[in-house]
């Protein structure tokens, strides 16, 4: 992990609310460096890495619960600046003296705000505005010290603020895009009450990363588990930027990858990039590690213990190398659960890892989400068709199918997937959405092809549009591109005789089906 000490430092304290990480994405667009820390790091920890500013994130407990998660009290008098955002207001009002009740009505979406322009947190910005909210519970009597700063028809208290302790709550979500001055209050806390002055860029996180890998490795070398996808070319030319020639990089062909992937990386890797690369066909055990599974995390432990044992005989075949580069971003860790959030689907790369790991895993992204991946590959010069490529999921098609996953059920659906890319392509839409892929939910359905009577598979279309992946949105696709699409998958594929198109976000669905 990067180096925090170079830097200006604001620290998260991570309540387990479901925005979380759009915190420290709005932060780091400012420049600012943060990081996402457990709520309950003791004091101490968290002096000695003499942050410029704390923020108390949101949370689904009620701070009056037997089993709310609190931070030591002692964080709010330490004098570091302090804001706390929809729960972590409510954990500043309770343990400053104020109170904390439960609203007659809870405020979920968009909702007008009226703001006091006299605030420093406010200063410039329109008296009133819209703002999002999700909050059950509201401040109902403010600590000695402050005053409200905002409101709402049903909450009275929807910001307050103590200027001289610098200390500020506020109960809607500044992070979110529905709240469009949000970006502004963050840079008022950050650049006015905390005084910082944004000396984080991309381009110094190159730098950082790879002197901190140079000091971790020394003169040992490392595997990287490199699978085309942006994110772990990224992390492999990161780290070869490092240590040249003492990483290996080793591709796996699962036969669970997109038609062709396999002579594609080594083209690009090995021949282009003058990377060390071995290509290891695992497809056989792969395929056997999934017979007879169908339940999804059941699936994305399977291929996470089939890849380390894949690295684990590679590193033994090299006479042993103790470092295991990966791609791992914020949201996989975030969704492979902690603490006080919940699992959503465990990563292949997280929470799919034995506990017995032979290696010392390097992590050069895990603090980044997939658009500030994209900007760090820009900043290594990497090629904009590699850097634009839409994320593809570590387990592969393994999670887009629904069901066994057999080498038969992998063939329609690589063929299927790669219309998708080439329609999309053509149409000018492929740079357009966050991701697009098929879907094979093991679902057969009557039809008519030839004049004869089918019984074959339908193929489901994904189709989002988000800028991290932490929330997505569906694709309004014109109609004539979906046609073609279908049209495509249905005069081509004889085992398909039926496309359909997914119109669920995220939430309350995920982007993959598994």
């Amino acid at each position: 992990m990067m180096s925090t000490a170079r830097h200006e430092l604001v620290l998260i304290l991570d309540f387990g609310g479901q925005y979380t990480q759009l915190i420290a994405r709005r932060v780091r667009e400012l420049h600012v460096f943060c990081e996402i820390i457990p709520f309950d790091t003791p004091l101490a920890t968290l002096a000695a890495r003499s942050p410029k500013a704390i923020i108390l994130s949101g949370g689904p407990a009620s701070v009056y619960a037997a089993s709310a998660p609190v931070c030591d009290p002692a964080v709010l008098d330490t004098g570091i600046p302090l804001l706390g955002i929809c729960y972590g207001a409510q954990l500043m009002a309770n343990l400053l003296g104020g109170s904390v009740e439960h609203a007659p009505s809870g405020e979920y979406g968009k909702t007008t705000v009226r703001l006091d322009k006299s605030s420093s947190l406010f200063r410039g910005l329109p008296a009133e505005t819209s703002c999002w909210m999700s909050h059950n519970d509201r401040i109902g009597a403010i600590p000695t010290g402050f005053r409200t700063i905002a409101s709402t028809p049903a909450c009275p208290v929807a910001a307050m603020e103590n200027p001289e302790r610098r200390q500020f709550g506020i109960q809607f979500h500044p992070e979110v895009v529905h709240t469009p001055v949000g970006p502004d209050i963050l840079r008022h806390f950050l650049f006015e009450a905390a005084g910082c002055t944004g000396d984080w860029t991309m381009s110094s996180f190159v730098d950082d990363a790879i002197q901190d890998i140079r000091l971790r490795v020394k003169d040992e070398r490392a595997l990287c588990a490199l699978s085309g996808g942006v994110d772990s070319s990224v992390a492999a030319t990161l780290v070869h930027r490092a240590i040249g020639d003492h990483l290996t990089c080793v591709f796996v062909d699962t036969g669970l990858l997109r038609t062709g992937e396999g002579d594609r990386v080594e083209s690009l890797f090995h021949h282009r990039f003058d990377m060390p690369l071995v290509r290891i066909d695992a497809s056989a055990r792969f395929f056997a590690s999934l017979r007879s599974v169908t339940e999804p995390e059941k699936k994305r432990k399977a291929i996470g213990a089939a890849f380390i044992d894949c690295f684990a005989e590679q590193a033994r075949a090299m006479q042993g190398i103790p470092f295991l580069v990966q791609g791992t971003l914020y949201p996989d860790v975030i969704e492979s659960g902690n603490s006080v959030a919940s699992t959503i689907k465990s990563h292949h790369n997280v929470g799919g890892l034995p506990a017995d790991l032979s290696f010392s895993l390097i992590e050069p992204l895990r603090l980044l989400f997939k658009d500030e991946v994209r900007d760090l590959g820009r900043a290594l010069g990497l090629p904009e068709e590699l850097v634009d490529r839409q994320p593809f999921p570590g387990p592969g098609l393994g999670v887009r199918i629904l069901g066994e996953v057999t080498p038969e059920n992998v063939n329609i659906l690589q063929r299927a997937d790669a219309v998708v890319e080439r329609v999309m392509r053509s149409s000018g839409w492929y740079t357009k959405v966050w991701q697009s892929f098929a879907v094979l939910p093991n679902i057969h359905t009557v039809g008519v092809k030839g004049d004869e009577r089918t019984y074959v598979h339908t193929i489901a279309l994904r189709i989002v549009e988000s800028s991290d992946g932490m929330t997505a949105d569906w694709v309004r696709l014109p109609a004539e591109v979906l046609e073609e699409i279908s049209h495509a998958i249905t005069s081509e594929l004889p085992e398909v005789n039926r496309v359909v198109y997914d119109i669920t976000s995220k939430p309350p669905s995920t982007i993959e089906w598994e």
